[in-house]
């Protein structure tokens, strides 16, 4: 009967009027349709280097710190009399830009061929980030504003984190539907026929930002300070980023991250103290959790030069982890409702080392002593490690959702989740340090000549870094941090 319970919890929270807002969510996860087919063409027609692509990811994160700026157009700014709808179209705008982008660059056409393929690659998917950036910060928004406000306070709560936690099952659901697809069309149609047909993605968030409804909300004043402050701080971000000036991603984290402090201390202060030192203390615990390095490009280039896994196998990956995922998410769903953060995060630390060790296990060989086949591997281990990749976002969501300021709410969950992703900036930095210190290079051509060889020689060492400070660190935090009293 509890599997059972489990199982239709999302079914029964259900309602009409959440889906339109949950196809946005869906083009979201969509975009991973596309996923394989970058990673590869990436890796043969660009010269783009591990620590390259690394940083590249750094900037490209810097998009959702400055989600402020449209927090605040979404709170206090209507565009031809709307300030929720509009700004999807706008979003969805680009991505269709940057799609239609890569589509020339990957299919060569001749109005592209005069321009470098790696800036050109940078401009696209900074476009296309700023769409989604726009159309995630509505989305959020509107989360709050689809939830039936005529009933006591507790179950709106509980209706507020079941929203967040049918968007992830949403976004889960299309990381589902296409994750394989992609790889698997490699075998028939080429990589510009694969972007092609991501056009499909903006034309989701058009059709349900259309259909959707929302209880009616006032729009607040512009909050200037944080509007114009956000404004400087992307101009800042745009100059320092342009001139390639040294340190310029550091500066810019440091800068980020101050600012986007200063601006949630301006929004809580009125807040009970008990409950500004809750919100605090589950920051510093979940920004920890997603500082945390990763190995970056290399493991990936390892295993298709290595163990020869290749564009289908990939789509075999991805479809096995999105739909244990999806499951893990829907299961999951009444148990991230009802337990502590810090009870979600400790077991989500420890079970992410365990989960680590069969890549270990990989690049060292175990699966050759012990007569198992490296895809073997790569398949078990993905489908039971999947489901926990989301379950932190859903938390700070949830949490967001909970304390959101009517009239502010925009603004809230866009400084909340800059915040956020300003920890996967702090990632992103430690990923690339870690890429420095430990050289790893895939071969690099220039027609038959091979300019750089590859060497993964120091592909271990960061694999037991990233393992172990993985582990421990949030851990620590956790235990520094612990949400006494929390429910």
């Amino acid at each position: 009967m509890y599997i059972l319970d489990l199982l239709i919890v999302p079914i029964k929270a259900m309602k009409t009027r959440y889906i339109p807002l949950l196809m946005i969510y869906f083009a979201y996860g969509a975009s991973g349709f596309s996923g394989i087919a970058e990673s590869f063409w990436v890796k043969k027609h660009l010269s783009l280097g591990a620590t390259d692509l690394i940083a590249l990811g750094v900037w490209l994160t810097f998009p959702w710190t400055i989600k402020m700026i449209f927090g605040q157009m979404v709170d206090s700014v209507s565009i031809l009399g709307s300030n929720r709808k509009v700004y999807v179209y706008i979003g969805a705008s680009f991505i269709a830009i940057g799609t239609v982008i890569m589509i020339a660059i990957v299919g060569n056409y001749q109005i592209i061929q005069s321009y470098n393929l790696n800036k050109l690659y940078i401009i696209a998917s900074v476009i296309t980030v700023i769409g989604f950036v726009l159309q995630d910060v509505v989305a959020d928004t509107m989360s709050t504003e689809v939830v039936d406000r005529a009933q006591n306070q507790a179950d709106i709560d509980k209706e507020l984190a079941m929203v967040q936690v049918m968007a992830r099952l949403s976004l889960g659901l299309a990381v589902f539907v296409v994750a394989g697809l992609g790889g698997w069309l490699l075998q028939y149609y080429s990589y510009e026929t694969i972007f092609k047909l991501s056009i499909f993605i903006p034309i989701l968030s058009v059709i349900g930002v259309t259909l959707v409804r929302l209880n009616p909300t006032p729009s607040s004043p512009l909050n200037k300070s944080i509007f114009f402050g956000g404004l400087a701080f992307a101009l800042f971000t745009i100059i320092i980023g342009y001139n390639d000036l040294p340190y310029s991603q550091e500066i810019v984290f440091v800068i980020s991250l101050a600012v986007v402090l200063y601006m949630l201390s301006s929004l809580i202060r009125d807040l009970e103290a008990e409950t500004i030192r809750y919100i605090v203390s589950a920051m510093i615990i979940i920004f920890v959790y997603r500082a945390m390095p990763n190995v970056g490009p290399a493991l990936q280039w390892w295993e298709i030069d290595v163990l020869k896994f290749d564009e289908p196998f990939f789509g075999t990956l991805a479809q096995i982890g999105a739909a244990v995922a999806l499951a893990g998410m829907w299961v999951s769903s009444k148990y991230i409702i009802e337990q502590s953060i810090t009870k979600v995060l400790v077991f989500l630390t420890v079970l992410g080392f365990f989960l680590s060790l069969p890549t270990l296990g990989l690049y060292y060989g175990v699966h050759t002593y012990l007569g198992i086949d490296a895809r073997t591997v790569a398949l078990v281990d993905t489908a039971v490690a999947s489901p926990f990749a989301y379950i932190s976002g859903v938390l700070m969501l949830t949490l967001v959702a909970i304390y959101a300021p009517t009239g502010n709410r925009g603004t809230w969950f866009a400084l909340m989740a800059s915040l956020m992703n300003i920890a996967l900036s702090a990632a992103g930095l430690l990923t690339k340090y870690l890429n420095q210190w430990f050289e790893v290079t895939r071969e690099v051509k220039d027609g038959v000549m091979v300019v750089t060889q590859a060497n993964y020689d120091n592909l271990g060492i960061l694999l037991w870094i990233v393992v172990l400070s993985g582990l421990i660190v949030p851990l620590l935090v956790i235990w520094k941090f612990d949400l006494k009293g929390e429910k």
